[in-house]
């Protein structure tokens, strides 16, 4: 294991400076093994860029140092947990969901353990580490594995919940968060519920369904376009799996338009989730998915990506005003 940074390090101070909730994960896991939760956690390597070291200080028996050795960490995390703990182990998503796939559906799902997967640094969100780091396939991959949960969470505050919620939930999950950088959109007591949406309102003439990093540029829009005049409204999918089909329901029999939001390719993603609810259940609003259009993302700084893809605030008001005119 490596020494983990010290608080009052200059190292330490910089880090959480440039990503404010980079704590929430340990912060978190923490304070549910302090309440007698057998919580363990793990890392490939990557400690310092999703925070695991203050978990690793405070528990360092129950902390493991994979090194670069995703497929290895994925499976001893499933062999841990048919001991009586509930491991936690995050690595990069690009990693997590693809180079680990064989092993996160015969080791963890297929067998029913209660390992909690957690992919950061998700979407472009690697900006100049480019195309082996981006995760824009992840949420297609991770939802096509059986009795698999798929949560993207929107902020800090949200995945904390869910990260507590998470101790009584009888499935495997792959959370995908982001890098730290997240603008918070919930408050830090804002409740959370596996599989039920967070409806923010449903507009008469468009509503955005949006995961992830995401939820906070639509929520922007969102208020922007009713300044404007408009009815808009906009539904959070942190669940992608199972997927809120209520909630999109209620949107389809109301809104002219459902503008589905993500950093995410537009292909299998939250799009492709919510096409498949209004197929089957026959909704008559117009669906449109917002996202990666289906190639590799270009690499750049990570505010520059998200102004090209139009997946910033003015970006998605852009396309959901085009969607109105």
């Amino acid at each position: 294991m490596s020494a983990a940074l010290h608080p009052d390090s200059w190292q330490y101070r910089e880090l959480n400076k440039r990503a404010p909730s980079l704590a929430t994960l340990a912060d978190t896991l923490i304070e549910l093994a302090e309440a007698g939760h057998p919580i363990v956690a793990g890392t490939a390597d990557l400690q310092h860029s999703n925070g695991l070291v203050g978990f690793a200080r405070r528990f360092p028996e129950r902390f493991t140092q994979f090194g670069i050795s995703e497929q290895n960490m994925v499976s001893a995390a499933a062999g841990m947990a048919t001991t009586g703990v509930m491991p936690y182990v995050a690595t990069f998503a690009s990693f997590l969901a693809l180079l680990c796939c064989e092993q996160i559906r015969m080791d963890v799902a297929y067998c029913a353990q209660p390992v909690r997967l957690i992919g950061h640094h998700t979407g472009i969100s690697l900006g100049f580490y480019g195309t082996s780091h981006h995760a824009t396939e992840d949420i297609a991959i991770m939802r096509s594995i059986a009795d698999l949960t798929v949560v993207s969470t929107a902020d800090g505050p949200q995945f904390a919940a869910a990260l507590r919620a998470s101790v009584k939930h009888p499935q495997p999950i792959y959370f995908r968060i982001s890098r730290g950088h997240d603008p918070v959109v919930y408050a830090k007591d804002a409740p959370f519920e596996f599989g039920k949406a967070v409806v923010h309102g449903i507009g008469n003439d468009i509503t955005l369904i949006a995961c992830g990093m995401a939820v906070h540029s639509a929520k922007l829009a969102m208020e922007a376009l009713n300044g404007k005049g408009h009815s808009v409204g906009l539904i959070d999918m942190h669940t992608i799996k199972p997927l809120d089909r209520e909630a999109v329901m209620a949107a389809a029999r109301k809104s002219r338009i459902i503008l589905t939001v993500e950093e995410h390719n537009i292909l299998g993603g939250l799009g492709g989730a919510v096409a498949e609810v209004l197929a089957e259940e026959g909704g008559g609003a117009r669906l449109v998915r917002h996202g990666i259009k289906d190639e590799y993302s270009l690499i750049a700084p990570p505010t520059h990506l998200y102004r090209h893809y139009k997946l910033d605030a003015a970006g998605v008001e852009s396309v959901a005003q085009s969607l109105l005119a």
